[in-house]
């Protein structure tokens, strides 16, 4: 499996199986390889034969949670990855998954998120038994810093969309970059990383405490976790805190709930000071120009004409993750597909890879009334320029709420799609009008699902405007500061140095606010913490020019 060689580890399991077939392991392993196929009921059915011979495999439990997750039934995933947990309390990876499908819930709310969040760091983390850190990092504020960052996804990822600009314009007289790897098979965005980087450290089959004292060892200031609680995070690493600042960001769409980790970054759009504050483990850090910085592929396909023209009617998309398409948004959609005659919906995910997932999603949208002539699926294509090309196919882009799109958002627009997004209460459906807001692109955030309908419908009746956007749309993103990377970089690195300069002080944790106004990521904006409303009311000051 790890060798992507699928068809022979499913030959080899299924051989197992035809000599031993109460072998509970290979049932589940099978299912493993079945998902990465993208054969989801075939692997949900393996995973509940091994169920069936050990009804208490937590493995098992944790797996076909990530079956169902994968397929839309997040009420069914999250009772799997309970369950798993009900059999092995220390069970850290369905914790995580458990968390991971939270954040797609509509009904549930962030408090219970953040609740859930503490007992992960309470369960896991902070069982871990570590003695109080003592750093033999030099307290001298103005040195180079070493920042470490640590991800499963320094790959063909959409993390690597953001991380990449960064990780290459870095100024290598303020910092120094190790990347802690947990890739399990490297592809050439992982060769561009590794050139990118001062330092590369395959951090695969190590366990947490080595990759802790590795990390102690090499002096790191500054340490940065890129995926939160999503697949193959290395979160225990930082519970053993073995760097003297370590930070949050990017990969995950919600609070840690570890006290081991200091700070997130995010922004006031995505993160409203205020509530957003009392609902984090971490103190957050938010990013005047956006907490994302998106490195558009110059060799993308020309921008084609719109599909509208030819085909004779709208099309809406979307090419996000399935998962995100919950019943309530396929409801939504099937609002604006009646309110716009002739119109249709294209959707394009992996998960529709499976013939089971095809016939779900199409039954969906009949049971709204839409006939399954208006719905088109397809599934991935393996190669990139031809995932580009396709959005030609779409007129108008839709955002799934409440867990928006982020690289799908920024490569629709790339491409000259318009999007519409759902302004919600929290970040994961608050990042679509975090990046419009960012881009003046106000006219795509709906602040009620009525007005969401509206915008979209209204747009699918203004051909003329459809064709500004798909002619302008690429020259905004890319004379935009969220195409900056030299920009983001400088704002993230004078972040590095105030975080860093608190620390060297020995004082208690400050608030960092990196404004517009700064000239120099050697320039502190760092003011003392105040008690929470006193706080907020000076960021809500220093920030006031951001949409709130």
């Amino acid at each position: 499996i790890a060798q992507g060689r699928l068809e022979e580890a499913a030959a080899g399991y299924r051989k197992a199986l035809t000599i031993k077939p109460d072998y509970v392991e290979a049932h589940s392993n099978l299912g493993t390889v079945l998902i990465a196929q993208g054969r989801l009921e075939e692997a949900a059915a393996g995973y509940r034969k091994a169920l069936a011979i050990k009804p208490d495999f937590a493995e098992a439990h944790n797996n076909l949670g990530n079956v169902l997750i994968e397929q839309g039934r997040l009420e069914e995933a999250a009772a799997g990855y309970r369950k798993a947990l009900a059999i092995k309390p220390d069970f850290v990876e369905a914790h995580s998954n458990l968390l991971f499908c939270l954040n797609y819930f509509p009904s549930i709310s962030r408090k219970d998120i953040y609740n859930e969040s503490l007992k992960w760091d309470h369960q896991h983390a902070k069982k871990i038994p570590r003695k109080e850190p003592v750093y033999a990092n030099k307290k001298e504020k103005e040195r180079k810093l070493r920042i470490g960052y640590v991800s499963p996804d320094f790959r063909n990822h959409s993390v690597h969309y953001f991380f990449e600009p960064l990780l290459k314009t870095h100024n290598k007289e303020n910092v120094e970059v190790y990347c802690y790897s947990n890739v399990m098979a490297p592809d050439n965005v992982t060769e561009r990383l590794t050139k990118e980087s001062d330092n590369w450290l395959s951090i695969i089959g190590k366990n947490d405490e080595d990759v802790a004292e590795q990390i102690s060892r090499d002096g790191i200031d500054i340490l940065v976790d890129l995926a939160g609680h999503t697949a193959k995070n290395r979160l225990l690493v930082f519970a053993y805190k073995p760097a003297p600042i370590q930070v949050t960001w990017l990969g995950y769409s919600n609070t840690t709930g570890m006290s081991a980790i200091d700070y997130r970054f995010t922004d006031e759009v995505a993160d409203p000071i205020g509530e957003a504050d009392n609902l984090h483990s971490e103190e957050l850090i938010r990013l005047e120009s956006g907490f994302l910085c998106y490195s558009g592929d110059e060799s993308s396909p020309e921008i084609s004409a719109l599909p509208c023209l030819e085909r004779g009617h709208i099309t809406f998309g979307s090419f996000n993750n399935l998962t995100k398409t919950t019943p309530e948004v396929v409801k939504l959609w099937s609002d604006i597909l009646r309110a716009a005659p002739n119109s249709h919906l294209l959707l394009k995910s992996k998960q529709l890879m499976d013939e089971g997932m095809r016939e779900r999603y199409q039954g969906m949208f009949e049971k709204e009334g839409i006939s399954g002539d208006r719905v088109e699926l397809f599934s991935r294509f393996p190669k990139k320029e031809d995932h580009l090309r396709f959005y030609s196919k779409i007129d108008i882009g839709l955002d799934p709420f409440p867990y928006n799109g982020t690289a799908t958002t920024f490569e629709a627009l790339w491409m000259g799609i318009p999007v519409i997004t759902l302004e919600g209460d929290r970040h994961a459906a608050r990042v679509g009008t975090s990046i419009m807001t960012h881009l003046n692109l106000p006219q795509f955030i709906a602040d009620t699902k009525e007005n969401y309908i509206k915008k979209a419908v209204e747009l699918a009746g203004d051909r003329k405007r459809l064709a500004v956007y798909r002619k302008d749309l690429r020259s905004i993103l890319q004379s935009s500061k969220s195409c900056d990377e030299h920009h983001f970089a400088k704002k993230i690195e004078t972040a590095f140095r105030e975080m860093w300069r608190t620390w060297c002080q020995s004082d208690p944790v400050f608030p960092v606010t990196v404004s517009e106004e700064d000239e120099s990521p050697l320039e502190s904006t760092i003011s003392p913490k105040l008690s929470s409303p006193a706080n907020n009311a000076i960021n809500g000051l220093k920030q006031s020019g951001l949409r709130s």
